[in-house]
């Protein structure tokens, strides 16, 4: 008879979901997961069946975390507004309590650029294709722009964003907030 499950999985995966998002998956080991998630190796390959798997529940579980400045986005109708509201959204979700700064998602998509890891870039990829759909789609509501130029604008915003997570680690707010205004002066 197999044993009854002394944790929540949900919990343990939020737990572990920080420490990736601090540290990175490379250096992020079992013995800090142990640790912090309060369960053995065992339970991990138990539950998980490795520490990929449990990245990437934990990919997934960030993916619902930040779902409803996702949904915000995707259902407003005021055009490059939606996109600068979306940018300090993504910035405020990093201050919130518990969360770690940066996003988990660009961090991931850095630190899996050079390996070929399907599962992952699979996840990572979907997410940054359907954000610049969005961006496409935002900057189209106002704009008599040709499609060439509207699609460059939404690489740089794509870049922009990237840029901005990772700013979002270290500088200042007045600073991050000088960044976004700057980005949407010109658009």
């Amino acid at each position: 008879m197999a044993r009854k499950k002394e944790y929540n999985e949900d919990e343990v995966v939020e737990k572990a979901m920080r420490l990736f998002w601090k540290n990175g998956y490379e250096n992020t080991s079992m013995q800090m997961l142990e640790k912090e998630m309060g369960i053995n190796k065992f339970s991990i390959y138990s539950s998980f069946g490795s520490k990929h798997g449990l990245f990437f529940e934990c990919l997934k579980s960030y993916k619902k975390k930040v779902n409803s400045i996702f949904e915000q986005f995707k259902n407003s109708n005021k055009g490059i507004e939606d996109i600068k509201e979306f940018f300090y959204n993504s910035v405020r979700i990093c201050n919130e309590e518990g969360n770690e700064k940066g996003c988990l998602l660009t961090n991931t998509y850095n630190e899996f650029a050079d390996k070929e890891d399907e599962p992952i870039n699979g996840q990572i990829n979907s997410f940054m294709d359907n954000l610049k759909e969005l961006f496409i789609e935002k900057l189209k509501m106002n704009s008599d722009k040709d499609e060439e130029t509207v699609l460059k604008q939404a690489n740089y915003l794509l870049i922009a964003k990237h840029g901005l997570a990772a700013a979002s680690r270290v500088n200042s707010s007045k600073e991050i907030e000088d960044f976004i205004e700057m980005t949407f002066k010109g658009l």
